[in-house]
């Protein structure tokens, strides 16, 4: 069993930067693919960010491509989401999740994750 916690949500102004934290335990962090996603009120869940279990490659989605940046340390068990140029339209619960390594996993959706982390809110204002 995966224990992932979030960390490094706040307040921030339109344009300001933030860098989010995955922490995982529990498990051997190199055999999974991570993925960060965001859940706005009153909206699904929706797929942000995702790297391979070797950092090898990454994945982003289309709208956010170029403002983030997914990254993973092997060593300290640790996911990491560098968000630049924030718009109030990126105000949202932002999760972390693991994906065990396997052959057929669509990492855009939420459904191929096994373990999710609690959350962390960021909110971006105008």
């Amino acid at each position: 069993q995966v224990q992932l916690v979030e960390s490094g949500g706040g307040l921030v102004q339109a344009g300001d930067s933030l860098r989010l934290s995955c922490a995982a335990s529990g498990g051997t962090f190199s055999l999974y693919n991570m993925g960060w996603f965001r859940q706005a009120p009153g909206k699904e869940r929706e797929f942000v960010a995702a790297i391979t279990w070797s950092g090898g490659s990454t994945y982003y989605s289309d709208s956010l491509k170029g403002r983030f940046t997914i990254s993973r340390d092997n060593t300290e068990k640790s996911l990491y989401l560098q968000m630049s140029s924030l718009k109030p339209e990126d105000t949202a619960v932002y999760y972390c999740a693991s994906s065990f390594r396997r052959t057929g996993v669509d990492l855009v959706r939420p459904l191929d994750y096994n373990y999710w982390g609690q959350g962390t809110q960021v909110t971006v204002s105008s």
